[in-house]
């Protein structure tokens, strides 16, 4: 049954510093019946104030995949990594067997976007990785993907992760009825289902379903695709 996630009923965490959204669980909400989707763990939507940011913390066997949409982030990790990550711009990396790393806001006076995504390799351990790209900011980009599939970032399962530039009047298809799917629009408005869809809610689509986006608006959204 494909199952629509609300975002009233999303986690959030007010930290002072940091204002996030949390579409599965994660730190403090704990839902369990959001412990992820497929390979999709974590997707939180986080907005955090000017000079702050996530202090040095470790991740291992998880595939971060960061996209920022306002602002600038500062990264730095124990691998020898220190780069700027744009608006525009998306961040992978892979944590293998063990990485330790920060995240900060780089300006003084304002506010930093991003949606941070955890997704869960086929094999946990290996070699840490750090990749780092611009994206187009129109049509359908394939912004992560498994090795052969020519994505601009390149993970480690068999997940494909698009960003949908949509415009007003567009029908997205969301077929491949043979995968689990999970779309998460970030920007505009739409329908699916005979619901309204905007900005923070989701669709959770499994094995065996169709169904379509109708945009009501120019809009954006994230589209995961897994095996089953």
């Amino acid at each position: 049954m494909i199952t629509i996630h609300q975002k009233a009923i999303r986690g959030h965490t007010q930290a002072g510093w940091l204002d996030s959204y949390h579409t599965f669980s994660f730190g403090t909400f704990n839902d369990p019946n959001r412990m992820g989707f497929g390979n999709l763990r974590v997707l939180n939507d986080d907005t955090i104030i000017p000079g702050s940011g996530f202090a040095p913390h470790p991740h291992e066997s998880m595939d971060i995949l960061t996209y920022v949409t306002k602002g600038q982030l500062r990264h730095e990790d124990d691998q020898g990594n220190v780069s700027l990550i744009s608006a525009g711009e998306a961040q992978l990396m892979s944590a293998g067997r063990g990485v330790r790393h920060s995240e900060r806001n780089a300006s003084d006076s304002d506010e930093a976007q991003l949606l941070q995504i955890w997704l869960i390799p086929d094999q946990a351990g290996g070699e840490p990785t750090y990749t780092q790209r611009p994206v187009p900011q129109s049509g359908n980009v394939l912004l992560a993907g498994p090795p052969d599939a020519d994505a601009l970032l390149t993970l480690r399962s068999q997940t494909t992760v698009r960003l949908i530039h949509a415009q007003e009047g567009d029908n997205t298809p969301l077929a491949q009825p043979d995968t689990l799917r999970f779309v998460h629009l970030f920007d505009g408005l739409a329908h699916a289902e005979g619901e309204r869809l905007s900005a923070g809610d989701g669709l959770q689509i499994p094995v065996g379903d169709v169904t379509s986006l109708d945009w009501a608006s120019d809009g954006a959204a994230l589209l995961f695709t897994m095996p089953r």
